[in-house]
């Protein structure tokens, strides 16, 4: 009795499976035209939008549909990143170098520039048209479907942006840095400008290896305890007498200078795309190398607004102010983790005013204790802690005449 209905259970299921079958088929098929996303109201999409935040990206979500191109265009977080630079007036270069030249800042400053001024200006001048065809169509593709492909080839940052009227959030990384560095130096920098450069912080040393592949370090001859890792305190870091007649001062005066004239012409490049977002709230333009990032916020984005960019001379970058500097050195300094870095440079830059500003008012300089972590954070570990270790060394002043 048990198993015959036992029987009849499963063949009463068997039978409601088969008449059920037709209605889900039919229902299936009802909705196989139903474009589920026009279920999703537009919030939600929009936050579907901000997670992609890549401009090729949404360029593509542009031609998907009508509604896609009008929300794809309503996001606050975008990330431009470049494909390759490509200069569209080759022959203002040399013409470009030369102002950039005559700019030159005094002293043993203004041989070097001429080194580094060279390799720079082209790269730098070549910002201006940096999205590659793929980037510049996706992305304007709802705005225009005329014109040939070479027509729509190259597109300056301005140009592709300018349909997105609502970003807060925007994020440029270029290719690669615009400094060549060879023969396994490390340099990294940070600045932050607002109308003119704000502050910038300056990594850099002669190399950067794993502690595993170096040779035990043998005592160094010297019997100054400053050259000692553990060495801490105001008065370590003392910089050899070598330091002056190897060339390694000459190779931190020449970063120094690049870096300063990389992060100006960044900064220059980037006015129009400020003056006609008024809604951005953060500007960070970097490179895939992560060697440089200028960063702005919304104070110094509305003071890039308000008060005119002073270019210097006939070259494509922002007037630098004088500058003062503090440096940090260390001959060897070893992180957590194994890294070894070697004549490791820590370089501290604000505008020599804005330093005298705050003496006058009691403030102890701006490379005081009291807003020191704007050097130490200017950079992700293990640099972080590079940093931090530095700043507990001997402190160097210099001061720079404006360039």
């Amino acid at each position: 009795m048990s198993s015959s209905g036992a029987l009849w259970e499963v063949d009463f299921e068997g039978f409601r499976t088969l008449c059920r079958a037709p209605a889900v088929e039919v229902a299936a098929k009802e909705e196989e035209g139903i474009d589920h996303f026009d279920r999703l109201p537009d919030s939600v999409l929009l936050v579907i939008f901000n997670r992609i935040g890549d401009v090729k990206a949404l360029g593509r979500c542009c031609v998907v549909s009508r509604r896609f191109h009008a929300l794809a265009l309503l996001v606050d977080d975008v990330v431009v990143r470049v494909d390759c630079v490509i200069s569209d007036d080759p022959s203002s270069s040399p013409g470009a170098a030369g102002g950039a030249v005559s700019d030159k800042p005094r002293g043993v400053f203004s041989h070097l520039a001429r080194l580094v001024l060279g390799g720079l200006v082209k790269p730098l001048q070549a910002l201006s048209q940096i999205l590659s065809s793929s980037s510049c169509t996706d992305a304007t593709a709802g705005k225009s479907a005329s014109g040939s492909p070479s027509e729509a080839s190259h597109h300056s940052p301005m140009e592709v942006l300018k349909n997105f009227k609502e970003v807060r959030r925007l994020r440029i990384e270029l290719p690669d840095g615009e400094l060549g560095v060879d023969g396994g130096f490390l340099l990294k920098w940070r600045a932050d400008f607002g109308s003119t450069l704000h502050s910038c912080v300056i990594l850099g040393a002669s190399s950067a290896v794993s502690s595993s592949s170096m040779p035990p370090i043998s005592p160094d001859p010297d019997p100054n305890p400053s050259f000692q890792d553990a060495c801490g305190g105001d008065g370590c870091g003392s910089i050899p007498d070598s330091f002056y007649t190897d060339g390694s001062l000459k190779r931190r005066v020449v970063w120094t200078i690049s870096s300063l004239i990389a992060a100006s012409a960044r900064h220059y490049l980037l006015h129009p795309i400020v003056a006609n977002h008024e809604t951005l709230e953060s500007l960070d333009l970097t490179d895939a190398d992560g060697q440089g990032v200028l960063t702005m916020d919304r104070r110094q984005l509305q003071e890039l607004r308000t008060k005119p960019v002073t270019a210097s001379g006939s070259s494509q970058r922002t007037l630098l102010p004088a500058l003062s500097m503090r440096l940090w050195y260390a001959h060897q300094l070893e992180l957590p983790g194994g890294m070894v870095l070697t004549g490791a440079t820590l370089l501290a830059i604000r505008p020599s005013e804005e330093r005298t500003r705050e003496a006058v008012g009691g403030a102890g300089g701006s490379f005081g204790f009291s807003d020191g972590y704007w050097v130490s954070d200017a950079f992700e570990e293990p640099y972080r802690t590079a940093a931090t270790l530095l700043m507990k060394r001997r402190t160097y002043s210099l001061e720079m005449n404006s360039f």
